[in-house]
């Protein structure tokens, strides 16, 4: 959410990141925002104007009644109660304005970085350096959930009874490899400094809303019902949302947390081939790594989470590459974001597996995170990374790692993980 007096001051910046953002439909908001702040802040002065004449007459007041001019004390009686009658009409208003300047600020996109590159969609995002040599083995290799059945590992018959579709079974030595991968990636970043969290997995309503645009709740969010409760679709969200209401000391900056979570999301608009089996599901475990730190330092932080994932799945010998993420491709409250994504021989092209955003101020100035430095109070700025979310994860994991034999090798990163495992037959 952007600042009203930056707003206010710089319109017509606010303006072009719209256009950046082919958001046209939203550029009449930022005119109505401004007749609206305009408005606010002359009823807030009528409304300090009446008050201070209230006092005032009451003073008179006091004193004709000392001088015995019931009568004129009791017209200027009326005035006052004009007046107490005016303020709470304008003070019925102020409220209905200030919420209406909140729902647009909180519907205007967050300012871009200028490095970003202009583009409508996802397909118009930039490759920025891949990570060891994608290869393509001189036997086929099946669709994942094939490689799982092999190993016994996979039930969604069952699961599409028990739950419907988007949620599996996970069986044996795969879902072993599942947890393993979670360990690993846990232990990872512990290893790189990052402090370990398990954190809710339920939020309330104004943590929701303080994390994310309306849109990504709508298309994500299951909503407990009866209860001011949602479950979360990355832990981020809890994590975030740890630091709500919060004045921290600058000298405690960072806050560096690794967190583990089940994520439970709607994933509106799923399709196609690539949509089946456990590469877009209701239901996963994911590794999460969030920071809160000084503005100055957020664009630090930023290159240093995505690299962390970068790091990881080179050490289970999982070729990357890393996308700039175009301005149509970034969500409302992002400054920037960079996609990791794992080759998949059987495809012979790369696919998601994890997302880096540096969303600046935006999550703090919602959810009131505020630092306390030399020179005052100022909102912290609030990144993100997946660390590994599997089974996606095990996508790119089984296709890289598999053999002709159809056995599967387990890397020595994560064979202690596997009880000293070296290959899954």
């Amino acid at each position: 959410m952007l600042d009203m007096k930056f707003v206010r001051e710089n319109p017509e910046i606010v303006r072009q990141n719209i256009r950046n953002k082919f958001q046209d439909a939203k550029l009449p908001l930022v005119d109505e925002v401004l007749e609206l702040d305009i408005r606010n802040r002359t009823i807030k002065q009528e409304v300090e104007a009446l008050r201070a004449d209230r006092n005032k007459l009451s003073k008179q007041i006091g004193a004709l009644m000392g001088q015995g001019k019931k009568e004129e004390a009791e017209e200027i009686k009326k005035q006052v109660s004009a007046n107490a009658d005016r303020v709470t009409a304008l003070s019925e208003e102020e409220k209905t304005v200030e919420e209406r300047i909140r729902t647009i600020m909180m519907t205007i996109p967050n300012i871009i970085d200028p490095s970003v590159p202009i583009g409508k969609d996802d397909s118009e995002n930039v490759e920025v350096q891949k990570y060891g040599e994608p290869a393509v083995p001189d036997f086929e290799i099946p669709y994942h959930t094939e490689i799982m059945e092999r190993f016994n590992g996979i039930d969604l018959d069952s699961a599409r009874k028990v739950a419907g579709n988007g949620f599996y079974y996970l069986m044996g030595d795969i879902a072993r490899l599942h947890s393993a991968v979670i360990s690993y990636a846990r232990d990872f970043m512990i290893n790189r400094g990052f402090t370990y969290c398990v954190p809710p997995f339920m939020i309330r309503s104004d943590v929701v809303t303080g994390v994310m645009s309306f849109a990504e709740m709508d298309a994500m969010m299951y909503k407990i019902e009866g209860e001011d409760l949602y479950l979360i679709g990355t832990s981020e969200h809890s994590m975030i949302g740890k630091f709500i209401d919060t004045v921290n000391k600058e000298e405690d900056l960072p806050y560096t947390m690794t967190s583990y979570s089940p994520c439970f999301r709607k994933e509106k608009g799923a399709h196609g081939i690539e949509e089946r089996g456990v590469y877009r599901i209701h239901q996963f475990e994911k590794q999460e790594m969030i920071v809160v730190c000084k503005p100055e330092d957020s664009k630090m932080w930023y290159d240093k989470l995505w690299q962390n994932t970068v790091d990881l799945f080179r050490s289970l010998d999982i070729p990357v590459r890393t996308l700039e993420c175009c301005s149509g491709d970034l969500a409302d409250l992002k400054v920037k974001s960079v996609d990791v994504e794992a080759w998949s021989p059987r495809q012979k092209k790369y696919f998601e597996v994890g997302s880096c955003s540096n969303l600046g101020d935006a999550q703090a100035r919602r959810l009131k995170i505020r630092v306390n430095g030399p020179n005052g109070k100022y909102f912290a700025h609030t990144l993100n990374n997946t660390v590994a979310a599997p089974p996606r994860m095990l996508i790119a994991f089984l296709e890289n790692n598999l053999n002709a034999d159809g056995t599967v090798n387990i890397p020595k990163v994560l064979q202690p993980y596997m009880g000293g495992m070296t290959v899954i037959k």
